[in-house]
């Protein structure tokens, strides 16, 4: 899958910054992306989005220094400059293009300001599907940020085709600092995403037995909503049955090739079971929005790993008890054959609909307003009387 990602904001600019890092690594040339921000030191900041690539917006407006978590001012200034940002996808290429990929913190203002204005435009621009990768702060970041996301979600659901949510909260550690936080969870946020947009790409490995193409991922995701992404990761089954020397090791020739034949059969069992036991965890364990995983609509499932490991029965049984526990009956599925030690599950919930977090989120920001209002109503009066000013 070929993805165009816009790093919207810092939070964003610093993913997609992630994202080119990991595609330059592997040498796949699946992405490609720009930076947008208010913020002159955000885009300095980051190493492997060209120059030429990091669009500074709100000049004449905030003179580079970002719009100071005011996500008002983030889509009045995206809304004035949004000529640029399409200029500048444009010169970076668009015809090979499979989907864009707006990503963005959404507690902040310039990316939560400005990830809908920007989605509204690519949408009517491109025929391309749009997506959100919305990252949505925990509540002890502040109300103003929850304040924000919630604002910035409730628009940007309405305007991208589909948005991925990443959930600060379900993810913070104690005693962690800002930096080493912030990293880890950026790090979580391109391991999973990475695997899911690569799905179909022909690589050394071949190609898969049940490709997974980019217009299956865009079929699961045509529902709109909101969509979590689970993941869970293990060593491969043959790192630990590889033949060893030793007390046993002459005991291989005299039973010959038929030990052999059985032991694969076994195997093969192994594998089945410890597929279907990976899609478990990955969809039961820690989503990247915790949510109802019983009320999505439609989902994928992947499987990333060396094609020896990939079981077809296991793949298939994985889907088959994906398609049980979730509310519709779409469940596309297959492999992503990868020269690697590990085996990696992906299981991607579409179109949920019961996610206490965002419920959450929407009420702490209708009380936030409210207390904004009430605040506003009893306004200091202490120089309201008494004496006259110099003048009115």
């Amino acid at each position: 899958m070929r993805v165009f990602f816009i790093g919207f904001g810092q939070a964003g600019g610093k993913i997609v910054d992630m994202f080119i890092e990991q595609d330059k690594k592997l040498g796949t040339n699946s992405f490609r992306g720009i930076a947008v921000n208010t913020a002159r030191t955000d885009l300095m900041g980051l190493k492997n989005i060209e120059m030429k690539d990091r669009i500074l917006i709100g000049q004449t407006m905030v003179k580079g220094h970002g719009v100071g978590t005011d996500n008002v001012t983030g889509a009045r200034v995206t809304a004035d400059e949004i000529d640029s940002i399409i200029s500048a996808i444009d010169i970076r290429g668009t015809h090979d293009v499979d989907a864009f990929v707006i990503v963005a913190g959404l507690g902040g203002g310039t990316g939560s300001g400005g990830s809908p204005v920007l989605a509204r435009h690519l949408k009517r621009i491109y025929r391309e599907p749009v997506y959100a990768l919305g990252i949505i702060p925990a509540p002890e970041e502040g109300r103003l940020y929850s304040y924000n996301a919630a604002r910035s979600l409730t628009t940007l659901v309405n305007e991208a085709d589909n948005t991925f949510i990443f959930d600060n909260s379900a993810w913070k550690n104690e005693g962690e600092s800002v930096k080493s936080a912030f990293q880890r969870l950026n790090n979580e946020v391109v391991r999973r995403f990475g695997v899911l947009f690569r799905a179909g790409e022909v690589g050394r490995m071949g190609v898969g037995e049940m490709v997974v193409d980019s217009s299956e991922i865009i079929n699961t995701l045509r529902g709109g909503g909101i969509t979590s992404v689970g993941y869970a990761i293990s060593e491969v089954m043959s790192k630990r049955t590889k033949d060893k020397k030793g007390l046993f090791g002459g005991l291989k020739d005299k039973f010959g090739p038929k030990k052999e034949a059985n032991e694969e059969v076994l195997l093969g069992e192994d594998r089945s079971a410890k597929i279907v036991a990976l899609v478990r965890r990955a969809m039961l364990g820690r989503l990247t929005l915790p949510c109802d995983y019983s009320t999505a609509e439609r989902a994928l499932v992947l499987l990333a790993g060396p094609p020896d490991e990939m079981d077809r029965k296991g793949v298939e049984k994985a889907k088959s008890w994906v398609e049980e526990n979730i509310a519709g009956v779409e469940v596309r599925g297959g492999d992503y054959p990868v020269n690697s030690e590990y085996i990696a599950a992906v299981v991607m919930l579409a179109t949920v609909g019961n996610a206490p977090r965002i419920k959450e989120l929407l009420d702490i920001a209708k009380e936030t307003k409210e207390d904004v209002i009430k605040s506003k109503e009893k306004k200091s009066s202490m120089f309201e009387e008494g004496i006259d000013p110099l003048f009115e």
